[in-house]
């Protein structure tokens, strides 16, 4: 019995075949410093399980409507449309399980097979295999190194839109760079969708997610409202990975029609889960203990890197994301792949980490070598000793 043909574009979020190759290492008795999969080791608050735990209690465990319950609409569009400085009503929001869908409801809603679809690479794998899945035309688009960070390199993304695109995602506060742009980058983008008259995907799912600064949406810019659709998720700023709960913003005809798909796809999103978004929204002081303590976590991460000979790490305000280049410690070591690198990490340190390979295709003419570290789900404590003997390991180990 054949598959269908299509299968064979799709992808898959790698990260996880890293989690697999760890936890096989962790098997063998080895200690694991987990910093390749960005969970979140921390609890949700607490008012927000208990209103899930009402919820069900009180029977709201049964069908509830496509695009979502009345009381969560409403408010997702009154704390969406104040952060944002965006005029919102329940009619722009079609509740979702999780994120990531609104990936996906996108590109179906509003591309065509073989249109061109602009994303970032490195960027969220699921990006490049969604658009592959259902027919359309890759465009990556690059990054470059800054002495901040990571900035897009929007000569290439000029020259790509103008190659007949219909689309770009555009994922600020950046997985798996933990970049953000200038407000002078995010009018540039937004002002090569407006003269491309594309549709823009903005992945905010880390829009809350900074430890100094202001967010801004690039729905919020002049003459974009009306070709953008926001990604909102619960999972990051509350720690609801695992509850799946999120959000698409979009103009009302395109929500209409992701709300159709929500009715295809899962019939609705689990409706105590709702609830418990509800109570979320109108008390959310659970969230600040939980982004200090990633702060914490980034500083730990940062000072551990900066004592390692070879390898450079901008410090991001924003996301629970490192992205250090390692060309230089892997030429001293003499490694010349970065998985290879990594593997040899973890058998010799515990470190576990993601490399850029994990991140789309590589571009054929990139040189350097990066590797992400995600510390979400890993203390202070084990932050400071795993990179301690990460650090031990680049001073006296080598490639094989």
């Amino acid at each position: 019995m054949a598959l269908a043909a299509r299968l064979n574009n799709l992808g898959t979020e790698t990260a996880f075949a890293v989690s697999q190759a760890a936890a096989e290492w962790g098997a063998q008795g080895n200690r694991i410093y987990p910093f390749h999969l960005g969970d979140i080791n921390l609890p949700t608050p607490a008012n927000i399980v208990e209103a899930m735990n009402a919820a069900i209690s009180d029977g709201k465990t049964g069908y509830c409507p496509a695009a979502g319950i009345a009381p969560l609409r409403e408010a997702l569009a009154a704390n969406i449309g104040a952060d944002r400085g965006m005029e919102l009503t329940a009619a722009n929001i079609v509740v979702q399980p999780g994120g990531k869908p609104v990936i996906t409801k996108f590109i179906q809603t509003l591309m065509n097979p073989g249109d061109g679809v602009l994303y970032p690479n490195p960027g969220y794998p699921i990006y490049e295999s969604q658009v592959e899945y259902f027919g359309g035309r890759p465009l990556p688009y690059r990054y470059h190194e800054t002495d901040t960070g990571f900035g897009i390199d929007l000569d290439q993304l000029r020259a790509l839109a103008a190659s007949g695109a219909t689309a770009i995602i555009y994922n600020n506060l950046q997985n798996p760079l933990g970049c953000e742009s200038s407000l002078a980058e995010m009018q540039a983008i937004a002002d090569i969708a407006i003269e491309h008259d594309l549709w823009v995907l903005s992945d905010e799912a880390y829009f809350e997610m900074r430890y100094s600064g202001t967010s801004t949406s690039i729905a919020s810019l002049p003459g974009m409202a009306e070709r953008t659709v926001i990604l909102y998720t619960f999972s990051k700023k509350f720690a609801m990975t695992g509850w799946r709960l999120g959000c698409a913003v979009a103009p009302v005809p395109v929500a209409e029609m992701i709300a159709k798909l929500n009715t295809n796809d899962e019939s609705c999103t689990t409706h105590f889960v709702q609830a418990a978004g509800v109570e979320a929204i109108a008390h959310p002081e659970g969230a600040a203990p939980m982004l200090a303590e990633l702060q914490r976590r980034r500083d730990a991460a940062v000072d551990g890197l900066a004592t390692i000979d070879g390898i450079t790490c901008a410090t991001p305000e924003a996301t629970f994301y490192l992205f250090p280049n390692v060309t230089a410690v892997m030429s001293r070591m003499g490694f010349a792949d970065v998985s290879d690198f990594a593997t040899a990490a973890l058998q010799n340190t515990g470190v576990s980490f993601c490399t850029r390979q994990h991140f789309g295709r590589p571009q054929v003419d990139e040189v350097e070598q990066y590797i992400r570290l995600a510390y979400s789900g890993i203390s202070v404590d084990d932050i400071a000793e795993g990179l301690d003997r990460l650090a031990a390991w680049t001073t006296t180990g080598g490639a094989a």
